[in-house]
């Protein structure tokens, strides 16, 4: 059955990209292009991907990040700084 007309995108090519890695209706849109287009297939896609398992998500779940941890901003590039230079 598909899912989204706009590019012809299946409820089975949804799932295999889903069991690639794509836990979000924008990872999926990356991989295939469906929702990018009229978007009434978004909420199909995200039914299909449900609360299932994704790593990223199951990080946060735990209370770890989901991204590596962002580099201490130097002194040089605070962004108060910037506001008093301004």
């Amino acid at each position: 059955m598909y899912v989204c007309s706009c590019f012809g995108i299946t409820e089975q090519q949804v799932k295999q990209h889903a069991e690639n890695g794509a836990c979000t209706p924008r990872q999926i849109a990356s991989a295939c292009k469906a929702g990018t287009d009229c978007g009434g297939c978004v909420r199909r896609i995200q039914a299909l991907l449900g609360r299932g398992a994704c790593p990223r998500r199951e990080l946060i779940d735990r209370g770890a990040p989901a991204f590596g941890r962002l580099p201490a901003a130097s002194s040089a590039a605070r962004p108060q700084d910037l506001d008093d230079a301004a």
